[in-house]
């Protein structure tokens, strides 16, 4: 409960004679006092707003039947304010439209108030201002009431109101009530950033790189011309072989695989591909003789899969009922007589598909050992991200071993110089943790713009919509997201109950918070070791009243991240005891 008037009833009687206010002075002579109450007494970040319940009480034979009195709730902090909605109320014998406050009943009347959250409200207070109307008298117009002592403006007061500036703006504020002190923003905890979906790197410390050049063969025949060993695509090969030989970063496996068409007996050809396959081996011996690397062969016989490869990507008019022919056959010398039967029927065959097929080939399957994550980091921060590839960027990053300046830089040198969906999307992320929400929009825009959307950036969407406290915007994109999303989307909005449940380790924790569910809060973030997690257990230790526990915490979330040093300066739930339980 709070008095309108703290003054005693003499100096605020002498206050309204002096000032003429004929109906107010007679308001001000009741004993009874005008109280107020104000719900939550601590008021609460909600969904980007605050509300709060205004209760009046108007003692009996207190209220003016010629009075009208004008109540506006503001709320103050350093460098603005902002006033809700006004309520006015006048007495039985005021013809207007107002609340009417009955002189002989009093009454009891709740104003409800909304306000649009601003980050310097944090350390603020919520006034009330009243003004005063009078058919008689000094206020005939509406007119400031000190609510603090009951006094209207002297002549000076008046003047500096009616001149405005930042001196009529101080004395507004003198002369309002303050009914509550502080903003509960612990909503604002909810770490949407944490549970954005990055697009996966795609990135493997080792890859394979095969390369392959083949021996080609006459009919029948497993005897190499020199023609045959001499072919542009074996020195390509065989220059990719010395290329790699001393990059230490590469093992090169090098086999011979010998093959037959299929247009010939089956224990033929496998006679013949195994000849083939010593002929390659030892033609590739000859070739790579310098670079003391093992060779492997293998014969294969019959090139089955090779056939059908070609036929298909060959220009064949009817290369559909080739294939559907051969494999309505189950033996393969059934096969193999329908594979010479159409020979003679489609010419291609006999002369492009067929001829393609007696070969040894000769194959270097490279194992290529990329950059490890320390090589990576150190190019990094040596500002050379010409030297790393989109893959390295991107895995970079998701490893979080890299700062938050690291990551966006990371992630703003991929997407400009790839410019894919997947760089833009997780640079969103990066934007998102660093707390650039407005780039991380953009980047996901960005994102959507290059590659659509997909179930990623559709979260991702939902959430920076949510960090920007548009939970209206976010909604389009909620109803298609994951249930995480939605839980965060509902604590957002200030259902916690629903939300805890849904939610896991921290976000939970912030979610059970809000939900004065404390001792399931501190179970959930049991494990984290984080500064965050540490700042919410201060918070958590300073609603129940432990401040020994409250000071233990916040010590050790400012020794792990200096930022929550300001950051408790201005919590509502911890900055009254900076500089007394709490040692900084």
């Amino acid at each position: 409960m709070k008095n309108l008037f703290k003054v005693s009833l003499v100096l605020a009687v002498g206050a309204m004679t002096l000032s003429g206010c004929n109906c107010f002075k007679k308001m001000a002579k009741n004993r009874e006092d005008v109280n107020l109450t104000c719900t939550p007494e601590v008021l609460v970040l909600n969904n980007g707003k605050v509300d709060a319940d205004i209760t009046v009480t108007f003692p009996e034979k207190y209220f003016n039947a010629k009075a009208v009195v004008k109540v506006t709730p503001v709320i103050v902090f350093e460098g603005g304010e902002v006033a809700g909605t006004t309520q006015y109320f006048q007495g039985s014998k005021v013809d207007d439209n107002y609340t009417v406050i009955d002189n002989k009943m009093g009454g009891e009347y709740t104003m409800h108030v909304t306000f649009p959250y601003d980050d310097r409200m944090a350390c603020s207070e919520l006034h009330l201002r009243a003004e005063i109307k009078c058919p008689k008298g000094g206020c005939k117009e509406f007119t400031l009431v000190n609510l603090n002592d009951g006094a209207i403006p002297t002549k000076e007061q008046a003047a500096i109101l009616a001149a405005g500036g930042a001196e009529a703006d101080a004395l507004k504020r003198a002369f309002g009530l303050k009914i509550a002190e502080g903003i509960d923003f612990t909503q604002k905890n909810l770490d949407f950033a944490a549970i954005m979906t990055p697009m996966d790197s795609g990135y493997k410390r080792v890859t394979t790189e095969v390369t392959k050049a083949d021996y080609m063969f006459a009919i029948n025949s497993s005897t190499l011309t020199k023609k045959a060993k001499d072919s542009e695509d074996l020195a390509a090969f065989k220059q990719n072989v010395v290329d790699q030989k001393d990059n230490d970063r590469i093992k090169q496996n090098i086999y011979v695989n010998g093959y037959a068409s299929p247009d010939g007996p089956e224990k033929f050809n496998d006679k013949l591909s195994d000849s083939r396959s010593k002929a390659g081996k030892k033609a590739a011996e000859q070739l790579l003789k310098d670079m003391e690397l093992a060779l492997d062969a293998a014969s294969y016989g019959e090139d089955w899969e090779g056939f059908k490869e070609l036929v298909a990507a060959s220009d064949i008019e009817d290369k559909e009922l080739i294939l559907s022919v051969l494999e309505s056959y189950e033996s393969s010398s059934e096969r193999e007589q329908q594979v010479k039967n159409m020979s003679n029927v489609f010419n291609e065959l006999k002369k492009d598909i067929l001829p393609q097929l007696r070969r040894a080939q000769l194959i270097n399957s490279s194992d290529i050992t990329g950059k490890s994550d320390d090589e990576m980091i150190a190019l990094v921060r040596a500002g050379k991200f010409a030297e790393l590839n989109e893959k390295e960027m991107l895995h970079i990053v998701s490893t979080g071993k890299l700062t938050l300046n690291e990551q966006v830089a990371t992630m703003e040198a991929a997407a400009n110089t790839y410019k894919s969906a997947a760089a833009y999307n997780n640079l969103g992320i990066a934007y998102a943790k660093a707390g650039q929400v407005a780039k991380a929009s953009e980047a996901f825009a960005q994102s959507v713009k290059v590659g659509g959307n997909n179930k990623e950036i559709n979260n991702n969407l939902a959430l920076v919509h949510l960090m920007a406290g548009d939970t209206t915007a976010a909604q389009s994109y909620v109803k298609s997201a994951n249930q995480e999303t939605k839980a965060i989307a509902a604590a957002a909005e200030g259902n916690y109950a629903a939300a805890q449940s849904q939610l896991k380790g921290y976000n939970a924790a912030v979610a059970a918070t809000m939900n004065a569910d404390y001792t399931a809060a501190k179970q959930y973030i049991a494990d984290d070791a984080s500064a965050k997690a540490d700042y919410l257990r201060a918070v958590i230790a300073s609603k129940q009243g432990d401040w020994t526990s409250a000071t233990a915490e916040l010590k050790s979330a400012i020794s792990k991240d200096a930022s929550y040093a300001e950051l408790c300066k201005k919590d509502v739930n911890l900055r009254n005891h900076i500089g007394k339980e709490i040692i900084l």
